[in-house]
Formats: C-alpha cells, structure tokens, sequence
C-alpha cells in the first residue's frame, strides 16, 4: 500500500480555499459566497473518496491479521484505535457543522434537520448530509463567531474545543507513525511555535481567532470540511505506514514441500488448464524432473511409469492440460530433484484438481427482477471465472454501463418496450466467444405514497404539523433511492362552518395555510388532496389525498 497523496483537484481546492478566504475580508459577494458553495462540495466529495480508501485499506489489514494474527495483530489494535479515534472526531466535526447552522438559524433541532439536511448515500452507508446552499444565514457570522470564539478572555468559545482535539487527534496519529512533533506531513496544524496568524492590520492572532472570527457561515463549515479532509488524510497515511511495518521478511523456511499455483481452476471448455508448481528454499542451479498423471489422487510406484514427463528447472515445472472434457477434474505429481544434503534424489508429490465448466452468463437485479424506466437499475453481470474486464456487454434497448462507484452495472430504459434483453461476449483464447443472454421486464416506477410527517391519515399533533411544513411522497417498500417532487395540492378545511379551500404550487405549505393551521382546535380536519407529482422518468401522478386531525 502506498501513502496518501494529494491529486491535483485537492491542490486546487485548497488553492481556492486560500484565496476565497482571503477575499472575505473584502466582501462577501454572491460571487464568493457561490465560490464557497462550489469548494465546500468538492471537498466533501473529496472526503468521502478518503473514507472510501480508508475503507478499502482496512479491509485488507483485517484480511491479514485474519490469515496471521501473531505477526499482523499488533499492527491491526493500532490501526482499529486509529479507526475508532477518527470516527469520533468526524462525528465530532458534523454536530459541529449542525451547531454551527442551529445558532446561525436559531431554529430548533426538528427544524435544522428537516429544512437544511438531506436523506443521502455515500459508500453503500445511509446519511444526513447538510445542503448548505439551502441556509439562508450562509453569509451570516455574528451568531458564529460568538459561538465558536466567546469571550475572547476566557478563550470559552467552541473554536478553542476544536484546537485542542485536532492537537489530541495529531499527537495520536504523530505516535501511531513515529514521526517527530514538529511534523508538517499530517496537517491538523493550530498554534504551533513556528507558525504565525496575522489579521490585514498585521496584528498578530492565534490560530481559532484567526479562522472563525467575523467568519460568516459558509466559510465555517468549509473550513469545518477542510479539517475533516485533513483527519481522513491522516487516518489514510497512518493505517498505509502500520500496514507497511507489518515486516514481510521474517518468514523462515524450516519445510519444503511441493506448490501448485494454477492460473484458474475454473475453466471453459475449449480453454487450457495452466499451473506453475514450485518448490520453496533451492538453488537456482539444482536441476528437476517434473512427473505428472491426470486422474489420480496420488503418483505411487505403480503408475509413476505411466506418468508424462514435463520440463522443469530450477524446482519449477510449467502444466498445461487440455480441457475438452466438461467436470470436475484432478491430477498428482511428483518432482525429484538432488537434495544438497545428501547428494541423492528426493522426490516431493503434489496434487491439484480444477472444474472445467462450459460458457455461461449470470445477471443478477440487485433491486427487483424488473428494469424501471427513466431512473438507474443497479444489476451485478458476472461469468463465472472469467475476468470482466474480458467480458464485453449489452442491451437490446436502453443504455448499459458500468458503475464509476463499484463494480457493478447500470441500465437506463425509456419508454417504449416492455422486455430489454442483456447479452455479453467475451474474447477466449482469440476467439470471441457467445456467454449467453437474459431477459428482463421493463415496468414504470410505482406511484409513492403522500404523507405529512410521517402519516397518510389520522391525529397528529399540532406543532407535529407546523414542524413537517410539506408534503413529503415515500416509496414505501421500493428499494431504489429515487423521489418524486409535489408539484401542486389543494388544502381545505372547515372555519366557523365555512368550507374554505386553498391552492398550493410546490409541496410547501404557504404562509396562509401554517396561520389556519396554527389557529386550528381540537378535532379540526385537514384535506391535503389534488397532489400532483413528478417522478425521476418524467411522468406526473396523481398522489393519494392526506386527510389529518388535530389532537
């Protein structure tokens, strides 16, 4: 595993994160401010390629301590409290950012989250994010800098909780890599001895005054996001240096024995079994005769005369079978070389087996056995050891492509058919080779259901009501993560005996239906009804009415 290294598109989002913050001294200009827009949300795509890397690199930690943990456990407890102190950090950092928006919006938490966060998934991991291009105090800081400076004497503002974690969280990641104090390599840098902030009058400033004073929101949780990049990028380089200290050279050899390393055990049939047989701890220069038999489980002296004869040297032999019978299939051997020792013939067996499998192709819905149309069908195309990259695919009708996030497939069908066929081929041996093909049916996306806060119908409370504020449509028992915008409603109600009726565009509740609301009693009806939708393939739906009752 190599270490962490900063690819161009990082470089230049930090060079934009300078210069924007330089700006801001000037004036905040909707220019800027959608400057700050752009550059949060690089970094934070930026973040979760980190994490995913991270991710990967775990994983292969855990799979070595899993095959020897005398030698990879030490390593593995330090990577997994590496893991488990960044994780807290990170949690740490986003309630940060949501306090940041709660004291900038002076909203309660109901509010933040339904009006400022957004249902997302990042890494096959369900999450809140924050959409920050939807707070209206963006460009905003007096509530901020109160919050993260406080008294400027007392040094009690937040910004001062977050200086001493980062140092906290750098001195575990600076041990973990046995690197000196002073180290500029990790980042997470605050009020170093050799470092300086000043303000534009040349004042001198410390490190928390110097970012979140007269800061205004949006460049809080930039800088918020750009610590985070900086604790993934840490976390990244100190799992890659423990998983390099795992020593790779401290393996003694105290046995020989006899090794088959086949290209494939799996075939088609047509192709050729291929195997390399090894035998560990010899001179280069010793010579060896290679013995095999097909069909056996053991070469003895009763066939060993039968057995074919293959090149070797050097205590390796190259197999190469032909695979025209379909099955499993099995072999044994032996190779006989001058043992040093003694100066006399050794012979070392080994045995081996492979299936030889004629073509096929597996296509798998990972949602549903269907295509929907207009929105991204994840499928998994796989044939069975054979490698994709020689595997070419396609569709009778709509789109085929790969998944840039996973190794997966996407299929796109529109309007117009109701069956699209996939098919692939792959090149074997220089021939291109047919590996079969499978039906699908193509459906429309089923309609989703109205709700408010939750429910369709029946009591609901009244701050419950006033809170939720929308019409949200759910694709309740539909996996694929897609959603459908309420494009117009009708609200009604009945006042001092009066049928009144009010029409809505968009999902929202205006101003005048939160008042009739808000003056509502005990037992009144609301119908919610007439909701039009839009879905991701295009078509608009009528939606189910919600009729609800104040408790």
């Amino acid at each position: 595993m190599a270490g962490y290294k900063e690819t161009p598109r990082q470089k230049m989002i930090a060079m934009m994160y300078l210069v924007l913050t330089a700006l801001l001294a000037l004036n905040v200009s909707k220019e800027i401010l959608d400057a700050f827009m752009v550059v949060n949300e690089s970094m934070e795509s930026t973040n979760e390629s980190i994490a995913a890397k991270s991710d990967d690199a775990y994983e292969k930690f855990a799979f070595q301590n899993d095959l020897n943990p005398e030698k990879v456990g030490e390593f593995w407890v330090q990577a997994q409290a590496i893991q488990e102190k960044a994780n807290t950090f990170i949690e740490y950092l986003e309630f940060l950012k949501y306090e940041l928006v709660r004291v900038s919006e002076r909203k309660d938490s109901t509010e933040i989250m339904n009006l400022y966060y957004q249902d997302t998934v990042i890494n096959g991991k369900r999450k809140k994010t924050l959409v920050l291009r939807d707070v209206p105090t963006k460009d905003k800081y007096d509530a901020t800098t109160n919050y993260m400076i406080g008294n400027v004497t007392l040094k009690n503002g937040e910004a001062y909780t977050l200086s001493v974690k980062m140092d906290a969280y750098r001195q575990a990641i600076i041990e973990a890599m046995g690197l000196p104090a002073n180290t500029k390599k990790i980042g997470l840098i605050t009020n170093a001895d050799e470092i300086t902030y000043r303000n534009a009058d040349g004042q001198i400033q410390d490190w928390e005054f110097h970012n979140f004073y007269h800061t205004i929101l949006a460049a809080d949780v930039t800088i918020i996001n750009k610590i985070i990049g900086e604790v993934r990028s840490a976390e990244f380089n100190a799992i890659n240096h423990l998983y390099a200290s795992v020593s790779e050279t401290d393996f003694k050899f105290d046995k020989v024995a006899a090794k088959v390393i086949p290209k494939s055990t799996y075939l088609f049939q047509g192709q050729k079994y291929e195997a390399e047989v090894l035998v560990a701890a010899y001179d280069e220069k010793l010579e060896a005769t290679l013995k095999v038999m097909q069909g056996v489980d053991t070469l003895v002296g009763a066939n060993i005369d039968r057995a074919t004869v293959y090149e070797s040297e050097a205590g390796k032999g190259h197999l190469e079978f032909n695979t025209s019978t379909v099955g499993p299939q099995r072999y044994a051997g032996i190779i006989e070389m001058i043992d040093p020792s003694t100066n006399e013939m050794t012979g070392y067996p080994f045995s081996g087996e492979y299936i030889v499998a004629p073509p096929s192709l597996t296509v798998a819905p990972l949602k549903m056995n269907v295509f929907y149309i207009g929105v991204e069908n994840p499928v998994s195309i796989s044939v069975p050891g054979l490698a994709m990259d020689k595997v070419t695919t396609s569709i009778s009708f709509g789109e085929l492509y790969e998944d840039p996030n996973s190794s997966d497939y996407i299929v796109k069908v529109p309007k117009g058919e109701k069956e699209a066929i996939v098919s692939a081929t792959a090149q074997i041996d220089g021939k291109t080779m047919n590996l079969g093909s499978v039906n699908f049916r193509v459906k429309r996306v089923p309609s989703p259901t109205a709700t408010i806060a939750g429910q369709s119908d029946g009591q609901i409370d009244k701050n419950t009501l006033l809170a939720a504020g929308a019409i949200i449509p759910e694709m309740r028992d539909f996996d694929f993560d897609l959603y459908f915008e309420v494009t117009s409603f009708t609200f009604g109600t009945i006042v001092n005996g009066d049928w009144m009726q009010k029409n809505v565009r968009g999902n929202r509740f205006s101003q005048e239906i939160i008042n009739i609301i808000r003056s509502g009693k005990r037992t009144q009806k609301f119908f919610f009804e007439n909701i039009q939708a839009k879905g991701p393939d295009g078509t608009k739906r009528g939606l189910s009415p919600v009729n609800l009752e104040l408790k």
